[in-house]
């Protein structure tokens, strides 16, 4: 089992007096794929938003490869190497497929977000880097040939490709993605897993994602963690959590 390159010691988070996650800890080997089960409400975006910085944990700490960190700017989370995709895509409806890709690399160059996208300013070398980079990792997902489409006037589905080629773009060591497959028919949540297989092993980057379907996962992640009203209540390979009399029960709500 390779070193973890994610670990969470103690992690608690509140809104308002309510508990959003209770003193959870479990590590990510580096190179896996980790999913996140559990009913609604049960803390998993949460989670992803306090190793990425958008919330602040009221406890505990994260180790991120070797630095920790009580609370992080979600700048310096991408700089450090974690990337991002959210439930809801927040693509830029009005730009193509190429920008909205591109705006990915926005905060890791010397040009600005609006020299990139309209490629003006004075650094022409790193906006062809990034062009490049953007043009590969579209390929890698199967959206070269709708570089120049407008985002909103794709389907669903290849809007949720373009929001995981933008969060990959900056060549993350951690990809977080919140229900990467929120949405899909069975046939595109099959392809989707495909491509995020593909993506922990050709490009080597460890994974953190939360999926409701637990066939799917069960399939997809060589770890399973599982929360229940911030609680963790099982953390193992999916065989053994798929067994553990707690998982059942958040699940079906059994008395055990």
């Amino acid at each position: 089992m390779s070193a973890p390159l994610l670990q969470l010691h103690d992690v608690s988070l509140s809104f308002r007096g309510i508990n959003a996650l209770s003193r959870l800890s479990f590590d990510v080997a580096e190179g896996e794929i980790c999913a996140l089960i559990g009913p609604n409400g049960a803390g998993k975006s949460s989670l992803l938003n306090v190793i990425n910085g958008v919330y602040r944990a009221n406890e505990g700490d994260v180790v991120f490869d070797g630095t920790r960190f009580e609370a992080i700017h979600p700048y310096k989370a991408a700089h450090l190497g974690i990337g991002r995709t959210f439930q809801h895509n927040a693509l830029f409806d009005r730009l193509t497929v190429f920008e909205n890709v591109l705006a990915g690399l926005a905060q890791h160059g010397r040009a600005t977000f609006v020299e990139n996208i309209f490629r003006v300013g004075r650094d022409a070398t790193e906006r062809r880097s990034f062009n490049a980079r953007a043009l590969e990792i579209l390929a890698f997902v199967g959206l070269d040939s709708h570089a120049d489409t407008i985002v909103s006037t794709l389907p669903y589905g290849l809007q949720k490709r373009v929001d995981l080629a933008r969060a990959l773009v900056a060549k993350p060591k951690l990809l977080l993605l919140d229900e990467p497959m929120a949405g899909m028919n069975q046939e595109e949540k099959q392809e989707m897993s495909r491509l995020i297989s593909e993506v922990n092993t050709k490009l080597r980057t460890t994974i953190v994602l939360i999926e409701h379907d637990v066939g799917i996962v069960m399939g997809l992640a060589h770890h399973v963690v599982v929360l229940d009203y911030g609680r963790k209540v099982g953390d193992g390979p999916p065989d053994e959590v798929r067994a553990n009399p707690d998982v059942i029960a958040a699940y079906l709500g059994t008395v055990h």
